[in-house]
């Protein structure tokens, strides 16, 4: 029988990546007012995207997640999260068409403040600090006074994400996400990219399908599915404080919910079987994630599944593939033959970021050439195995930075320092976001075009 699970039963577990909080009377304080404020998200919201999930488990549709690397409060403001809201709309739409699926929108943001550290302190010449956790923990400047952890800034973190989210919400349902408009913006991407000529044949053919559906009658003012999106918010659960703050029981169902996000995963450092990480996600009902990454082994794999999804419901557990552009074709086949073997429902999705990270000139990057060629390779190894290849997860911004190497405008590392600004990991801007969407876009319609003929020979 299953140990008894509670919002704080992860508190008996051994930690990793936990600040050290040297007032921790505050942090108690700063907890219980957490527990005392209203929720972020409801029950009802993450069994929707749940459910929508399933759908990408069974391969009916394709999971879009990203967003900032990680949010801070000096970026917060009505133009950056509408600006990452529609070169994600834009992403949505080509995929959308190029899968021929439904694609599930689910954003890393309204809650992407904590970040793992691979050191926990950070030196500049002679000077060594406690390292930058993300600004729902300490601060990104270099200073002893800085880099305290301030139980205080949880407090900031939940009022940035409900303040965020209550911009989404009206975004996604009051005609900002109207379809016609974000086909507009496609177009006018098309239009000024010095590959355009290579994605028209895509944007044409959305353009046809356009022009078809307004010529039966079908369009925005007829059907307000056309003006209104479902979008969905994501994080890395790493401060498991905050996170059991923010823990409701659902008056609905009676079971447990985190309140902070629709969907939150492990991150490839705390997914330890027997650790507080694991321990406080296998008790929560949420859709939820989990970071593989190379060092993780089948068998391992199958424990972890195990203990997260027990009743292997479709839907409830996505694995978040992070390996590295040359180390994919070492890793995948591997866990999804064990999944396969075991029967296990799970959403399969590539993150091609966190495994293509090289340094240049002195800053942290991640080429564009190796991010397509490890999304490529996942989608190939999918459709050599038999299974679906569910979804991608990116780090990217609305914003015209110059953080990630390559693409259509061939930045390169003397183009970093131009507009570099990132408090952590290098992010696509907004260009480079939605010319990875076409590439794969291309690559799906191919795919799906083949699929077709193959089931019509056969007919």
């Amino acid at each position: 029988m299953a140990e008894k699970w509670t919002p704080s039963s992860w508190r008996q577990k051994p930690i990793l990546q936990v600040p050290d909080y040297p007032d921790q009377a505050a942090l108690k304080v700063a907890e219980q007012r957490l527990a005392s404020f209203p929720p972020l998200v409801f029950a009802g919201e993450a069994r929707r995207l749940k459910s929508a999930l399933a759908d990408v488990a069974n391969g009916d549709a394709f999971l879009l997640q990203g967003g900032d690397c990680a949010e801070s409060f000096a970026e917060h403001g009505a133009d950056n999260i509408r600006d990452f809201f529609r070169a994600f709309l834009q992403m949505a739409v080509v995929l959308t068409f190029g899968a021929q699926l439904p694609v599930v929108k689910v954003g890393r943001i309204a809650g992407q403040f904590a970040k793992p550290r691979s050191s926990n302190t950070e030196k500049q010449g002679d000077v060594e600090l406690p390292s930058y956790r993300g600004d729902i923990i300490n601060d990104i400047a270099f200073t002893p006074e800085s880099r305290i952890p301030d139980p205080e800034r949880q407090i900031m973190a939940y009022r940035q994400s409900a303040a965020t989210l209550n911009l989404l919400r009206a975004f996604a349902m009051g005609g900002y996400a109207n379809l016609e408009n974000v086909h507009q913006w496609m177009l006018g991407f098309v239009k000024e990219s010095p590959q355009g000529e290579r994605y028209r044949k895509l944007a044409d053919r959305i353009s046809e399908t356009m022009e078809f559906m307004r010529a039966i009658g079908i369009t925005s003012e007829t059907n307000p599915r056309l003006r209104e999106t479902d979008f969905y918010t994501s994080h890395e659960a790493l401060l498991l404080g905050y996170e059991e703050a923010m823990t409701r029981v659902d008056s609905t169902s009676g079971e447990w919910y985190a309140t902070s996000g629709h969907m939150i995963w492990i991150g490839d450092r705390t997914r330890q079987p027997d650790g507080a990480h694991v321990e406080y996600f296998r008790g929560i009902k949420n859709p939820i994630g989990l970071k593989c990454g190379p060092s993780l082994q089948p068998d391992e794999l199958i424990k972890l599944i195990d203990i997260l999804n027990p009743e292997n419901e479709a839907g409830r557990l996505t694995l978040i593939c992070r390996f590295g552009y040359d180390k994919v074709a070492d890793h995948l086949p591997g866990l999804i033959r064990a999944v396969e073997k075991e029967g296990r429902k799970v959403v399969w999705s590539c993150d091609p970021m966190h495994g293509n990270t090289i340094s240049l000139n002195g800053y942290k990057t991640r080429p564009f050439e190796r991010v397509l060629s490890e999304v490529e390779s996942f989608f190939q190894i999918h459709r050599s195995e038999g299974t679906h290849p569910g979804g991608v997860h990116f780090e990217m911004t609305g914003k015209d930075v110059t953080e990630c190497t390559g693409g259509a405008r061939a930045l390169t590392g003397d183009d970093l320092a131009d507009r570099y600004h990132t408090y952590c990991d290098p992010r696509l801007n907004a260009d480079q976001a939605l010319e990875l969407a076409f590439l794969l876009a291309e690559r799906m319609k191919e795919a799906h075009d083949e699929k077709r003929a193959m089931s019509s020979v056969r007919a």
